[in-house]
């Protein structure tokens, strides 16, 4: 049986070298190509290298995980990307699924648990961690006429857009894309039934989140 190979991105090295280590343990069956510290390594390492499997952190300075597995869906990369990180909130998970992850497991997973969410990712089955799929679940199951309610990341960056800033700004301020920024004011018109930044702003400081002038 050949080995699945693996590429390993998260931001700290000591996570690195632990997941390695344990990969490397477990004998015949997997093989990790290489390691990226953030996703604009990561896009370029999975693009190069081809792994079967992309082990994907989320929050990273320099270019985190969304971003990276929507570019190397849109490259069209064959690698599965495995979301394995210690997030499991809304505003991380259902991104993350939309990108394009094939899964999404927490750093809590037992070793067994982890080598199966591998070999299933491997063969293009979706992997979710039960909390994750929880989630997943309410989400659907939750009228989108509910959805009103701003995120924490969604509202910092409506206070942004109130100070008059740039997108391309907010992106560097917050250490996303400029496409990710656009997708969060996408959701934000939509939450606040409006058109553009203006009215979103005065929607923003009319329902009280956004400080009154």
């Amino acid at each position: 049986m050949t080995d699945i190979t693996l590429l390993i991105v998260d931001d700290h090295p000591v996570v690195r070298d632990g997941l390695r280590g344990m990969f490397t343990a477990a004998g015949s069956g997997f093989r990790v190509l290489g390691e990226a510290s953030d996703g604009v390594e990561a896009v370029a390492l999975a693009l190069g290298l081809d792994p079967d499997v992309v082990l994907m952190d989320l929050r990273m300075p320099g270019g985190n995980g969304v971003d990276a597995i929507a570019e190397l869906t849109r490259r069209g990369a064959r690698s599965r990307v495995l979301v394995l990180t210690t997030y499991d909130t809304d505003t991380d998970t259902l991104p993350a699924i939309e990108a394009g992850a094939t899964g999404y497991l927490l750093k809590d997973a037992p070793r067994e648990e982890l080598f199966a969410a591998v070999r299933s990712a491997a063969e293009g089955r979706t992997v979710l961690s039960p909390a994750v799929a929880t989630r997943l679940v309410t989400a659907v199951r939750t009228p989108a006429v509910a959805d009103t309610t701003l995120s924490a990341r969604e509202s910092e960056i409506l206070g942004l857009v109130a100070k008059g800033t740039a997108n391309r700004a907010i992106a560097a301020e917050l250490f996303i894309s400029e496409a990710t920024v656009k997708t969060h004011l996408t959701h934000i018109y939509g939450k606040l039934g409006v058109k553009d930044r203006a009215a979103a702003v005065a929607a923003g400081y009319d329902r009280g989140i956004l400080g009154r002038t």
